[in-house]
């Protein structure tokens, strides 16, 4: 993934709440069930691309194994305020995909900015259960 260059003022300022991109990494996300993908350079990629933009955080199983290699996209305070929710992206299996949200999360993300219409294939529901553990 390749870092796109940001316009002044795209950065948040030091201190200001950011969206939140949370990339499971465990039971069959991150592994050889996908083995066309480097998990590892991914997460970094996800990383570097949004260093000062957003917090991006690995976690365990997120339970939506039906749809490996889940990333979800927290909005921050501003996006929260403006209707912002998680949106939860499934099979997110190339390196383009995830350029795309790095594109969007440095628009505002959820709440603030629309997502490239693409991130609408990757687009799921988890089960109510599942979706509270990311609101906590």
């Amino acid at each position: 993934m390749s870092r796109r260059s940001r316009s002044a003022g795209s950065t948040p300022p030091p201190g200001a709440a950011r969206c939140t991109v949370t990339v499971c990494r465990g039971c069959c996300c991150g592994s050889a069930k996908i083995p066309s993908l480097d998990h590892a350079a991914q997460l970094r990629g996800l990383r570097q691309a949004l260093d000062g933009v957003a917090a991006v955080r690995a976690t365990d199983c997120l339970d939506a194994c039906e749809q490996a290699n889940v990333i979800v996209v927290q909005p921050s305070s501003a996006g929260r305020a403006a209707g912002g929710r998680p949106v939860w992206l499934g099979l997110v299996n190339d390196l383009d995909a995830a350029a795309d949200i790095t594109a969007w999360v440095e628009r505002g993300g959820p709440g603030l900015a629309d997502p490239p219409g693409i991130l609408d294939l990757y687009t799921f529901t988890p089960s109510r259960r599942i979706r509270g553990r990311m609101e906590e």
